[in-house]
């Protein structure tokens, strides 16, 4: 039998200087609770006037992480905008089609249902009300 070829020395001190920095990519595509994406509101947060979101349409308040979507009879639903595949704050909305950038998930708006791969489940739906005027979402019950 052939002796097996051994790895040169050289051949190991790449792969030793190369395993950081595929850690540091593992850990941009880590879930939410491993301290990579900020978080959905774990209180009711106030986003903005009840007016920003038209009917049949849908507003991304980026910095709560939060989409608001209205139908054609007025009712309000909202969701959380972290994707639900790796983690990754949502930050494109076209009309009612949300955009990961991560890997190219997307998502209904109105529903959370997922519209195209990697992502499978559903974003998280968020309990949302009104209150003078101004919309506050928050975790549901």
């Amino acid at each position: 039998m052939p002796a097996r070829p051994s790895a040169s020395r050289r051949t190991v001190l790449r792969g030793a200087a190369l395993a950081p920095v595929a850690g540091l990519g593992l850990a941009a595509c880590s879930p939410e609770g491993s301290g990579g994406a900020p978080a959905a509101p774990t209180a009711p947060v106030e986003l903005g006037a009840e007016s920003e979101v038209a009917k049949g349409g849908a507003r991304l308040y980026r910095e709560q992480n939060v989409v608001v979507s209205r139908d054609d009879k007025g009712a309000l639903k909202a969701y959380s905008s972290i994707c639900t595949h790796a983690g990754c704050p949502i930050t494109k909305l076209e009309g009612t089609r949300l955009t990961c950038f991560c890997h190219g998930s997307e998502f209904d708006a109105a529903t959370g249902e997922v519209l195209q791969p990697p992502a499978t489940v559903p974003l998280t739906e968020l309990a949302v009300k009104t209150e003078n005027g101004r919309i506050v979402a928050g975790p549901r019950d």
